[in-house]
């Protein structure tokens, strides 16, 4: 027996609302999924911030080569990028690189290093850069009664044998504005310069400012600042890095921004830098 048309109808329309809504629950299902994947994208960890600093961190970045103590300009900040990008400071572990290894082409055991790098093209071919966070200047560091001693200007400095970490603006900075007659030595690290300096193997080297300031007041006996060496087309100034295309790129430089805006970059600067004033810029 045939059923009535209206009642066939009325049948139709049901099922059709019951497959809506259980489209529109499936939907839902999906979107809170896809939402709680989005929260943890891009992360080394889910639910933590991975933050990579150097195999040996100096002071005045961090103090104590312990990053988790949040003290010391790089470890501060470092802090306060986690928590403009939600993270509580529990949730934030840290692990160590080379500082070559952080900028060469692969994957990255870190969400992002922050280690005094420099941004460069040829660097952002490897990796990613977050916006600056700081601008330093170069500054030629000696030993009293040695060679650098009297140098007032470029000229003087051309006999030196310099020393610099290699791969670093400090190296890149020796071969375009000094161009000593002597091939720069390229050291591990920049103890391993230090190191050399005081052995006599070379005659100065070169780091940025702040790090100056630190090495000639604490570290190195006897120690001075010979001058600044000017910028010469290599701008130096420091991002974070982070794996090359990664999703947080972005992200990370928008918290940087917003720590610059609100103030919180200048206080973190102010607290940890001396804003020392009185070194030549040799000419």
């Amino acid at each position: 027996m045939s059923r009535p048309f209206g009642a066939s109808r009325a049948r139709i329309l049901a099922v059709a609302a019951a497959v809506a809504v259980s489209a529109l629950a499936l939907a839902g299902c999906s979107s809170s999924s896809e939402q709680a994947d989005s929260a943890d994208a891009g992360y080394v960890t889910p639910g933590k911030l991975t933050i990579a600093t150097g195999q040996t961190a100096y002071e005045p970045y961090v103090i104590g080569d312990d990053p988790a103590s949040g003290e010391g300009f790089e470890a501060a900040l470092a802090y306060a990028i986690a928590d403009k990008l939600g993270f509580a400071a529990e949730d934030v572990e840290w692990v160590r690189t080379s500082f070559e290894a952080a900028i060469a082409p692969g994957p990255k055991d870190f969400d992002f290093n922050i280690q005094q790098y420099t941004i460069t093209d040829e660097r952002k071919q490897a990796v990613d850069f977050s916006s600056p966070y700081y601008s330093a200047a170069q500054a030629v560091v000696a030993l009293e009664g040695g060679p650098a001693e009297g140098v007032s200007d470029l000229d003087g400095l051309k006999s030196l044998v310099f020393g610099a970490m290699s791969g670093s603006t400090s190296a890149q900075t020796i071969d375009a504005v000094v161009q000593p007659d002597t091939t720069t030595q390229l050291y591990s690290s920049n103890e391993d310069a230090v190191a050399a300096l005081k052995a006599g193997q070379i005659d100065a080297f070169v780091i940025d400012l702040p790090t100056a300031f630190l090495a000639t007041s604490q570290y190195i006996e006897n120690s001075f600042i010979v001058g600044q060496l000017p910028l010469g087309g290599i701008a130096d100034e420091w991002g974070v890095v982070l794996a090359k295309d990664s999703p947080l790129t972005a992200s990370v430089s928008a918290a940087i921004d917003e720590l610059r805006a609100d103030g919180t970059l200048q206080q973190i600067t102010d607290q940890w830098l001396d804003a020392e004033q009185g070194v030549p810029i040799l000419q």
